[in-house]
């Protein structure tokens, strides 16, 4: 084939490829669109999973007579004038595809304007092309609406999903948005039905309320990194980090209640992610991941916003710095503030002994039961302990214990577990760690993939009080073991080292070394304990910097406030 020049057509086609997805898109486009221009009201109206109708609403600036046929010209902007302002874009829109791009795929009317016209202009495209413009009656702002998306170009139409899954996806961009920016007023309408309306109140908390409701807006935890903020080798200003996070308790199975803001710019990032995921390490269940809001706010030369046509995507120019600001502020908020996980129900009629021990059963495993009232707002611990008094033994595997602001339930094996998980890091930091020396070797025998973790970490394992030495094929000689393993099964826990992958970095491993020792060395559930074990307990409990999860992240409390006893009792 031959080297041609395309039809116009062809590359406002190619290039709505690029920025228009899906309907999801369009709105994501539209929203920053408004909020550029300082709307403090904004409404979207979706029709047929967004391919029938998009129409976004706002009370923004507007946009002059003389300029609205130019916001549909390609390159066209309003954001910036020259080549150096590439450099520090603060606005959320710039691209320079995005309206001609939208109206490329689909029919697009705009009626805009601006403050001291008599009337607001109009204008009407398809395929790209103006068809008719005039004037109409309209307050202050723009209304732009989308109709038959796709429908002159059947290929991109034909891969969209159903009507509720692109519902969905339009449903995500506008609830981000209300996060970003709590002081505007966002309304959503699918197909009629209103399933969005924020305040506008400037809370960010108000918008957690409406997006996610009462019970996670109660164990939602505030993150701020100060005045002085965080400052890199050669940065020119300070990188801020604020927001919400959710305490251990609301957990969730999927990243989707990850929402990250750069300069209010709602982003996809990894390396964010990772950083909060990574604040939360030892705090949650495997296979559990948080519920974040976090915002950051740097210098706009110090993040490029323009390397994704979708804008959904930045590279920051200091990523070392932006990881160690974000995790250390989410990682203080939960250590600070993080409350003992609470009995959010209990049933107002007493039925049978087995009703508490499904709640116990039900929290202490799961770290999450949803709750059908409001919640009290958490009670921030310190960084440990209030002191408790002993009470008993429930079912031989919990520990219950009064404090001056309630009753507290422990699970004993998740306690210990955390405790001496603790002192097990002390003691190998301090290379102080008790040894216990067998009264002869003996023999481990392992399978082929743990004789080759072993061989590769087997020197290692002194650090933690494991002396041992290959002896023939696939076995080894044991000769100590941690003292806290003495006459447990400590041949188990170099059975799960072997488990592990001989790709793992040093430290994952030898926390999971830490974690695995801690876990088979801890008094189990179902174990009848004295009175002064449990005191014990609960001594060396009180003083741990985390003492609300276990190192696998499960909790080790529940606390049952006097204010909800007050309540489930009917003295309030």
């Amino acid at each position: 084939m031959p080297i041609k020049i395309l039809a116009p057509e062809v590359v406002a086609q190619i290039a709505a490829g690029e920025v228009v997805e899906r309907p999801a898109s369009v709105v994501k486009e539209l929203v920053e669109n408004s909020l550029d221009a300082a709307a403090s009201q904004i409404a979207v109206e979706v029709r047929g999973g967004g391919v029938s109708l998009i129409r976004v609403s706002d009370n923004g600036v507007g946009i002059a007579a003389a300029e609205l046929e130019l916001v549909f010209q390609r390159y066209a902007t309003s954001k910036i004038a020259s080549l150096a302002d590439l450099e520090s874009i603060a606005s959320l829109g710039f691209r320079g595809e995005a309206l001609p791009s939208i109206a490329a795929v689909a029919e697009v009317d705009i009626i805009s304007g601006t403050s001291g016209q008599a009337a607001a202009n109009y204008l009407s495209l398809k395929e790209g092309i103006v068809v008719s413009r005039g004037s109409q009656g309209r307050s202050q702002g723009t209304t732009l609406s989308v109709r038959h998306l796709f429908r002159n170009v059947p290929a991109r139409l034909k891969f969209l999903k159903s009507p509720a899954t692109e519902n969905s996806h339009i449903a995500s961009v506008v609830s981000q948005y209300a996060l970003a920016f709590p002081e505007v007023k966002f309304t959503l309408s699918l197909d009629g039905r209103t399933v969005l309306r924020t305040a506008g109140s400037g809370q960010l908390m108000d918008s957690v309320i409406e997006l996610y409701g009462l019970e996670v807006a109660g164990n939602m935890l505030a993150v701020n990194s100060g005045d002085k903020g965080w400052q890199g080798e050669g940065a020119a200003s300070l990188l801020l980090v604020t927001g919400l996070v959710g305490s251990p308790a609301i957990s969730r199975s999927t990243r989707g209640y990850l929402s990250f803001f750069v300069n209010r710019r709602w982003v996809s990032s990894r390396l964010l992610a990772w950083a909060v995921e990574e604040a939360y390490h030892g705090l949650l269940m495997t296979g559990k991941h948080p519920v974040a809001i976090i915002n950051i706010s740097l210098a706009a030369k110090e993040v490029d916003v323009n390397i994704h046509p979708a804008k959904s995507e930045v590279k920051f120019q200091d990523e070392r710095l932006v990881f160690t600001a974000v995790q250390k502020a989410v990682r203080r908020a939960l250590i600070e503030l993080a409350p003992a996980p609470r009995i959010e129900e209990i049933a107002t009629t007493y039925t049978a002994p087995a009703a508490l021990g499904r709640v116990l059963s039900t929290s202490f495993g799961a770290g999450y039961r949803p709750a059908t009232q409001s919640p009290l707002a958490p009670t921030p611990l310190a960084l440990s302990l209030p002191a408790l008094r002993l009470l008993g033994q429930l079912a031989s595997s919990y520990i219950v214990a009064e404090g001056a602001d309630g009753l507290y339930l422990i699970d004993q094996h998740a306690a210990h577990e955390r405790i001496l998980f603790e002192q097990i890091k002390h003691q190998v930091s301090h290379r102080g760690i008790e040894v216990q020396g067998l009264l002869e070797p003996v023999t481990l025998e392992v399978n082929p993939q743990q004789d080759a973790v072993l061989k590769a970490r087997y020197e290692k394992l002194a650090e933690f009080g494991f002396l041992i030495e290959p002896f023939g094929d696939r076995s080894y000689l044991v000769r100590t073991v941690p003292a806290l393993l003495h006459q447990k099964d400590w041949g188990g826990v170099l059975r799960e080292l072997g488990d592990s992958s001989l790709g793992e970095e040093r430290g994952d491993w030898l926390e999971k070394l830490a974690i695995s020792i801690a876990c088979h060395s801890a008094v189990r559930a179902g174990q009848g304990l004295s009175d002064d074990e449990m005191r014990q307990l609960i001594r060396q409990l009180e003083p741990v910097a985390v003492p609300n999860t276990c190192p696998h992240g499960r909790p080790t409390i529940i606390h049952l406030s006097r204010g909800q006893l007050a309540r489930e009792f009917g003295r309030s």
